[in-house]
Formats: C-alpha cells, sequence, structure tokens
C-alpha cells in the first residue's frame, strides 16, 4: 500500500482473488475499496474507531486541532498525526536510551532486548500520554457501557506500536543458559576453587570419573589426583567410594565440570583461582590486603591441622619408643580399648559430646533435616554415634561398631551397622543416611500419611468411624516414642490400633518381613491386619500388668478336669499339651500385643473346632481359640519381628469357657 493506503500496483488486483478466505466477489469489492483507515492495521477492534469512535476522540483530544470538521477526511488525518506524534516519542526514547548506554558500557546496546514498554512514564511525552484515560473510561463506565479501559490503553500503545508483537523473539538457548537450566547452578554456585562432594562412577586409563551433587557429571585427570606421580586411578580412589575435590574448570559446553584432589590445590587461597567474567567485579576500594592477610592467617590455621594429623598418623605407625622410629618392623601401639576421641577431618565428624552434637543438629533447624554429624561415642571405645535429622527436631541416634583398627585415635577401616558393612564415612552417608532420606520422603508425601501426633491421628479416625460404622479407616504417622518409625494407626472396631513400621535403607519393615515400597506393606496389611507375627497393640485400654504376666507364665488353669494325661492337666483345647508364655524383657518400641479374644481377633474354622472338657464327662462344642502366634523367623528372638526393638506384651492364655467370643474377621474393606 502507499501512503495515502492505495494499492502501488494495479497489476495487482487480480491476484486478490487467489487469497485465502477472499475469493472473487470480496476481491471485487476490495478493489472498489481504495481508502483504507488507518487502524485496519493495528491490533484494535473496529468497535473502538467505527461504531464508538472513541479512538478519534482520543487522537483530537490529543493534537487539539484548531478547527474541528465533522467529516471523516478530518478524523483520518487526526488519526495519523496522533500516530506520527506518539511514534516519533518512540524514536527520540530509542535513540536517548542507546546513546546513554554506549557512554557508560560502550557499543553493547541490544537493540531487540529493548522494550519501550518498560520505560517509566515520566520519560514519555507524546500527546497522548498527557490524557487521563482512566477518568475517560470512568465516565463510559457511568453512561452504562460497561468498562473499556483495557481498550483506551490499548489505543495508546497502538498508536505507539501499531501491529507491534509483544513476544521476544526466541533465542536459541546458549552454554550459559542451557548449563543453568538444567544443573540449577550458576558461575556463583560453581566456579573454579569452590570445593565440592561426589562420588567415583568409574575409573579410566586417564582418570576417574566423579558424579557430583545434583547429577554433574566430573572428571578428575591422574595428574590432579595427587602432589607426586600416579600410576593408575584405581590406585588413588575406589568406584563407589565418596571424594572431595576442588573444581579447575567448569565446561558448560560438555555439561561437566574438571576436578583436582591435589594437597597444594586444597592449600591455595580462594582470591588465586580465576574468576568468572560473569560476576560482578569487586568493589574499588575492596580492601585486597586485608583480605589476603585473612586467606593467609586460614591457610596456616589448616597447615597446623594437616601437620598436626599426619604427625598423630605417623606416630601410631612407629609405636612407642625411640627404637621404632626407623624400625619398620618395630611393634605397633597396643589397643588400650579406651573410650578417646579420633583423628579424623570429615567434614561431618566431631569430636564433641552428646549434647554438643544435638545442639548444633537442632540449632540449625529446617537446614539440618536429613543431615547427620557422628561422633565418638562415650560409652564404648569402637563404636561410633551418627546423629541422624529425622525431621526439624527429631534426631535418631545409630550406633556405628569399629572394626580393624589400627589405633584407638583412628576410624576403622571397617564399619558395620547392623550386618551391613562400610569403608568409609561417606560410603556410610551415602549408602546409608542418603536411602533413608528417600524412604522418609516416600512416608511424608505417602496419600495415607497425616502429619499430626498419635492421639490427634486416633481421634480423626474416630471421627471417620463414628461418620460411617461399617468402614475400616487406617493412616501413617511418625512415632513419636521412637524416632525413624511409622506408626500404621487404624480402626476396625472402637479402638484404634496400630503397627509400628520401621525404616531401612533396603526399604520398610513389618512383622519379620522387608517391603520395597510403603504401598506393598499395605497391601499386605489389608489382607492380615494383625500383622505377620498375628499380634497387634491396642492404642488405648488396661495394659498387661506383672500379675498377669506371672500368671500367663503358668498352665492353663482351663484344662485339669478329668484328664487322662499322666500329669494330671489338659490345655482345655480338646489335648493334652502345655500353654507356655513368651515374655521379653528388652527395651524397645511396643509392638503389636496379645491375641486374647477381648481384642475381637478370634477366627471360627469348622477345620479347627474343639471341644471343651466338661466335670461330667461330656463334652459340648465351643468356639475355637484364637490361634497362637506364628514362629519368629530363623535369626530373631520369639515374637520379637525385625526392624523393630524388642519390647512385647506377653502371650495372654485362652478364654475359659463360656467367655464372649469376638466376631470373625472375614474380610477387611479399607476407604482410599
Amino acid at each position: 500500500c502507499s501512503d495515502d493506503g492505495r494499492f502501488g500496483a494495479e497489476m495487482l488486483y487480480g491476484l486478490l482473488q487467489f487469497v485465502p478466505v477472499l475469493g472473487p466477489r470480496k476481491a471485487t469489492s476490495l478493489k472498489r475499496e481504495s481508502n483504507l483507515h488507518p487502524l485496519d492495521d493495528t491490533r484494535l477492534h473496529p468497535d473502538v474507531y467505527h461504531r464508538n469512535t472513541w479512538a478519534v476522540k482520543i487522537a483530537i483530544d490529543a493534537m487539539e486541532p484548531e478547527q474541528i470538521e465533522n467529516n471523516e477526511e478530518f478524523t483520518i488525518r487526526a488519526i495519523r498525526d496522533a500516530m506520527a506524534n506518539s511514534q516519533e516519542q518512540v524514536r527520540k526514547l530509542f535513540e536517548m536510551t542507546k546513546a546513554e548506554w554506549e557512554g557508560l558500557y560502550g557499543p553493547t546496546f541490544d537493540v531487540l532486548a529493548w522494550d519501550p514498554r518498560n520505560i517509566p512514564v515520566d520519560s514519555w511525552r507524546d500527546n497522548v500520554e498527557e490524557l487521563d484515560l482512566e477518568t475517560f473510561a470512568q465516565m463510559i463506565e457511568n453512561d452504562g457501557m460497561g468498562n473499556w479501559l483495557s481498550h483506551l490503553l490499548m489505543i495508546k500503545w497502538e498508536f505507539r506500536l501499531p501491529f507491534i508483537d509483544p513476544r521476544k523473539p526466541m533465542e536459541p538457548l546458549s552454554g550459559d543458559r542451557l548449563f543453568n537450566l538444567l544443573t540449577g547452578e550458576t558461575d556463583e554456585t560453581m566456579r573454579p576453587g569452590k570445593e565440592v562432594t561426589g562420588k567415583v562412577v568409574r575409573n579410566g586409563d586417564f582418570g576417574s570419573r566423579v558424579m557430583l551433587e545434583g547429577n554433574i557429571p566430573g572428571f578428575i585427570p591422574k595428574r590432579n589426583m595427587a602432589d607426586g606421580n600416579v600410576e593408575s586411578a584405581e590406585s588413588m580412589v575406589t568406584v563407589g567410594n565418596g571424594i572431595r575435590a576442588l573444581i579447575t574448570q567448569v565446561k558448560k559446553e560438555h555439561m561437566c565440570v574438571d576436578l583436582t584432589m591435589r594437597l597444594d590445590d586444597f592449600k591455595r587461597p580462594m582470591s588465586s583461582w580465576e574468576r568468572p567474567k560473569s560476576l560482578p567485579s569487586l568493589d574499588p576500594y575492596f580492601d585486597k590486603r586485608t583480605a589476603t592477610e585473612l586467606e593467609n592467617a586460614k591457610k596456616l590455621e589448616r597447615d597446623r591441622g594437616f601437620e598436626e594429623l599426619i604427625k598423630n598418623i605417623r606416630k601410631q605407625e612407629r609405636g612407642p619408643g625411640p627404637a621404632g622410629a626407623n624400625d619398620p618392623f618395630a611393634q605397633k601401639p597396643k589397643r588400650t580399648s579406651r573410650v578417646t576421641r579420633r583423628t579424623c577431618g570429615h567434614p561431618a565428624f566431631r569430636n564433641a559430646r552428646h549434647d554438643e552434637v544435638d545442639k548444633e543438629l537442632r540449632g540449625n533447624g529446617y537446614s539440618m533435616v536429613g543431615e547427620a554429624l557422628i561422633r565418638p561415642s562415650s560409652q564404648k571405645a569402637d563404636v561410633l554415634a551418627v546423629h541422624w535429622v529425622v525431621r526439624p527436631g527429631v534426631v535418631k541416634i545409630i550406633e556405628v561398631v569399629e572394626e580393624d583398627k589400627e589405633a584407638d585415635t583412628n576410624i576403622g577401616n571397617i564399619l558395620k551397622i547392623k550386618n551391613e558393612v562400610y569403608e568409609s564415612i561417606d560410603e556410610l552417608l551415602g549408602r546409608y543416611i542418603g536411602p533413608m532420606n528417600e524412604r522418609v520422603e516416600e512416608v511424608a508425601h505417602h496419600r495415607k500419611f497425616k502429619d499430626m501426633s498419635e492421639d490427634d491421628l486416633d481421634n480423626h479416625l474416630r471421627q471417620l468411624k463414628k461418620g460411617d460404622p461399617a468402614g475400616i479407616f487406617y493412616h501413617l504417622c511418625w512415632n513419636e516414642q521412637y524416632p525413624g518409625y511409622v506408626s500404621l494407626r487404624f480402626i476396625i472396631g472402637q479402638t484404634p490400633r496400630h503397627h509400628v513400621v520401621g525404616l531401612s535403607p533396603e526399604g520398610y519393615t513389618w512383622g519379620g518381613k522387608l517391603f520395597d515400597s510403603l504401598d506393598r506393606l499395605i497391601n499386605e496389611f489389608k489382607k492380615n491386619p494383625r500383622g505377620p507375627s498375628g499380634m497387634l497393640n491396642r492404642t488405648s485400654g488396661s495394659t498387661t500388668s506383672n500379675a498377669q504376666s506371672s500368671r500367663a507364665e503358668r498352665p492353663s488353669r482351663w484344662g485339669d478336669r478329668n484328664s487322662n494325661n499322666t500329669n494330671g492337666r489338659s490345655s482345655g483345647w480338646g489335648g493334652t499339651s502345655t500353654v507356655t508364655s513368651n515374655t521379653s524383657t528388652s527395651a524397645g518400641p511396643p509392638v503389636m500385643g496379645s491375641g486374647s479374644s477381648r481384642n475381637n481377633w478370634s477366627t471360627t474354622s469348622s477345620a479347627r473346632s474343639s471341644q471343651w472338657t466338661t466335670t461330667d464327662g461330656s463334652s459340648s462344642s465351643r468356639p475355637p481359640p484364637p490361634p497362637p502366634p506364628m514362629p519368629p523367623p530363623h535369626g530373631f528372638p520369639p515374637s520379637i519381628p525385625p526392624g523393630v526393638p524388642p519390647g512385647f506384651p506377653p502371650f495372654q492364655p485362652p478364654p475359659p469357657p463360656g467367655a464372649p467370643v469376638g466376631s470373625s474377621v472375614g474380610s477387611y474393606r479399607s476407604r482410599q
């Protein structure tokens, strides 16, 4: 089109009929329409300049012509003058911004990144900006025509930037931007000289591959593994072990970093490493001399610590007395088996007391959740205590046994938690604490987990049961008495009950069984709510007293009439036997109590029916007693499921004849 809205080449008129949506009839009509409205080439709807003529009023009020004419040519000329005035102001602002930027930073002005919408309102000097469009929109709304403020503001910006696309042009992701999106790291969080931790995943001919936190791959060349000559990577690091290293180079194009483990690099001050160019430059008044002195003081303190550690190690290797100074066959120092401090420089190790470590963990709040600190045990010589923060304010202490120790002050070469063996503190934290944190996250995000106390959860179950008496409800919460355990609480009758579920790096333990997922454990619970060992806990009610325990140790008194047994006693279950009690006095969290009939867990079966012996020798049918507990798995104490510390109530004797028998549990309904 030409400036006056006419088509510049009439020979192209014939091609209009081939434009989609037009066709011959519309193309012919378009030929006759020689004068186009200037706002037809904008994003404005025709309602604002044809039907309501608000855009015309804004243009006339902005230009303030001396004489107002009531014809279409005058209105079109006023709109074009207003648009020209606004676009001239956009050009001036662009030139001013560019000149100011290049005066400060040189010829680095990004034209595509400049957006006139970000310019402050006070900087605009076009005629449209002088109008009070908010008041104009309020007048229109008072006339009952609705709220048109957004349309009026759009008219102002279409005068300035007609039909401009507000979207930024797509830019290809560069190395820095792509590295930040994929890893979440920046030049400030990952830069040369920064200390990082990772796990060795593979050893090669030229070095070792390491996986850092955040799944960022790293590489340690052989020349950077030690200060001296390194024959092979296997002689320095082992696959699966955790390491500490320094970053030497961040290769964003390859999504990896180069690392070093040289002692000389650890001694270098931070200021000697290359500073990324993307970081802001240092303040010109920054006191570099004082900063260097502080770094040198820290370096001396760190060197003294290394020298003291090496001196202690060499002293232990030489053995007592001057004779062992140069004698490689000198006798090694004898073990005293006394509780002593350890010479360990691991960042997670503390030579401190229980209350000091506990105070450090609890004092840092949420930042320490999932973290673990290790200290020497104050009771045993070859034992370490791991303080693991399960959740805010809850710390679980895990006992670690040391084996293959060369001296009392050394950390054992073998660390054992129960039957699991670890070779270093990093391996222990990675293979034990890491999976345990994953178990905690799975529990906290499970659909049946409730973040409330055990009493509150029991009240919640009672309310659910009250609303639906036929339903069976269950939920999970944390065990308040024993950290690191989960309480599976449910209600079938009127009294809430619970099971204790243990956490382990391999999964979840319940009743002597290990489950790799919480859903599998819950499915097993639905099949057998009493648990694999046939035991359960009552949440409320009377507890087993010492008198009951003593009575449980004696044979049953319900079968000693008309007995044919040589001992003169009968079990009361239709044969001769002796009732024994399986008790345990070990301390630990309570697990599923007795299987007595008062817990409403008796099960009737014609195959297991029995006859009660009466005084006159006759027999009468009675419901059978509840089945005895299942035998414990091999390697575990009687009636103590693995994964849960012992401490169970004793097995109760069977009920006498005529005692009320609970309803049988034939099915289990769960409301998800």
